[in-house]
């Protein structure tokens, strides 16, 4: 995608990130096969159903993929600081290098990410600047992804007309209600975690305040201009234009802000 990857050595962000795998892997393949697939073909639901779960799932493990491997802002060693921008720039105090404000160090990762938002050991990467947007992405369409499947699963039982079963793998057949519960159990939790971080970043966007920021109480609201939300989303995103936000597949080119709005504190 034109950015280079960033690869963080971490077994706790490594088991954090194999647990969500598994757990996509797992609606990905029973979910069809259980539901969808056998309710097609005795005609109860059409092939829309299926093509608009799989296009959640690939949406859904794209931005998890991508932002686990993306670059989220790391600082160079040696940056070129333009003149008229000297202000704006501070010393960290924890690898003595220059870094433009509303930028931290990271203590797990081992450097300064500029416009951290926080370290997330599900995607076993920093949320930062330039990843913060497929962050949204994951959240967004885990999301989807999770209550589209607990809306399955309750039509399975309770609104579509009963199976025939006869062509059933024996696996499937005798563990319907098992596989069935254990996806339930797991699309409620991690709806539940997932839609409570979603709102925090969304509030955050609308705020242009960081989790790091909102944290450390180090940006009032009477020393930040005030942006709309359209601004503070087309930043975050790379683009105004708003069908673009939903879309993974793509390269984020930063928009051209003044700089003491993009790193007043």
């Amino acid at each position: 995608m034109g950015r280079r990857i960033h690869f963080v050595v971490d077994p706790q962000g490594w088991c954090c990130m194999g647990l969500i795998i598994f757990v996509w892997l797992y609606n990905t393949i029973f979910i069809p096969k259980v539901i969808l697939f056998p309710h097609y073909e005795e005609g109860h639901i059409s092939v829309v159903a299926i093509l608009c779960y799989y296009f959640c799932s690939l949406f859904c493990i794209a931005s998890l993929l991508r932002a686990s491997v993306a670059d989220p802002g790391k600082l160079p060693e040696n940056p070129k600081i333009p003149i008229t921008e000297r202000e704006y720039w501070e010393l960290c105090n924890k690898c003595n290098m220059m870094r433009p404000k509303r930028s931290h160090h990271c203590s797990r990762c081992g450097h300064c990410v500029r416009r951290m938002d926080h370290h997330c050991p599900w995607i076993n990467n920093c949320v930062g600047e330039d990843n913060h947007w497929l962050f949204l992405q994951l959240c967004f369409y885990t999301q989807i992804l999770s209550s589209y499947t607990l809306i399955l699963d309750f039509c399975h039982y309770y609104y579509f007309l009963p199976l025939k079963k006869d062509n059933w793998d024996v696996f499937v057949f005798r563990h319907e209600l098992a596989l069935l519960r254990i996806s339930a159990f797991m699309g409620l939790i991690i709806l539940g975690g997932i839609s409570g971080l979603f709102y925090t970043q969304l509030m955050g966007i609308f705020t242009d305040t960081t989790s790091i920021e909102k944290m450390s109480n180090c940006c009032e609201d009477i020393s930040r201009p005030r942006k709309p939300w359209q601004q503070t989303f087309s930043e975050v995103f790379g683009t105004r234009w708003k069908i673009l936000w939903f879309i993974p597949f793509r390269q984020r080119q930063p928009l051209r802000v003044p700089y003491h709005f993009a790193n007043h504190v």
